[in-house]
């Protein structure tokens, strides 16, 4: 892919922060919240991406994955959401993995953000079992396992933020290649 051929979405400006202990208990706050919005209407909630990874340097935003039994009949989970205040969720959206091909439903998820005020969250709401759901999990664990992959992969991000620094499509499509070499290396890991 050429220069002009990068997808261009631009976006508040991204940085990458040192590693925040506080990630953590915002973390717990945010997942007390939901859990006692969505009650049963989910499996488990789990802190995910980068500020979930001890001494990872990433973007002052804290993911976390919803665990859902059905995608497709999550409804009542996303109205709960949204009456405390999240947003989104309107459309199935779909992770990017290479294994898969695009738009493959092992991919699917729902996506909302925090209410409004509140502080940055990405809430990925995802189906119990699915490549996807796992795969968060898996890369979670692997980068917490292997502190030299964390460095590099913050170092990747590092780079990607001065490249791109105020397009978000432009800083995902350079983190992509490593992404997904870390998802092979993390499914090795976890095979032995």
């Amino acid at each position: 892919m050429t220069s002009e051929q990068i997808p261009y979405h631009k976006s508040r400006q991204i940085i990458i922060s040192d590693h925040d202990p506080r990630w953590r208990s915002e973390y717990e706050v945010i997942a007390t919240r939901v859990r006692a919005a969505a009650g049963n209407l989910l499996i488990r909630i789990d802190h995910i991406g980068s500020t979930s990874v001890p001494d990872l340097g990433a973007k002052d935003v804290v993911d976390i994955q919803v665990t859902v039994a059905d995608l497709h009949n999550c409804e009542p989970l996303l109205t709960s959401l949204r009456g405390i205040g999240y947003t989104r969720g309107d459309v199935v959206e779909f992770d990017s993995l290479a294994m898969l091909p695009a738009g493959d439903m092992q991919l699917a998820k729902r996506y909302m953000r925090e209410p409004s005020g509140a502080r940055r969250t990405h809430v990925h709401i995802r189906q119990a079992g699915h490549l996807n759901q796992r795969m968060a999990l898996l890369f979670r664990d692997y980068l917490r396992a292997t502190p030299s992959v964390s460095a590099q992969y913050e170092a990747v991000k590092r780079r990607a933020a001065l490249i791109f620094p105020e397009n978000i499509d432009g800083y995902i499509w350079l983190k992509d290649a490593p992404i997904q070499i870390i998802h092979e290396a993390a499914m090795l890991w976890a095979a032995t």
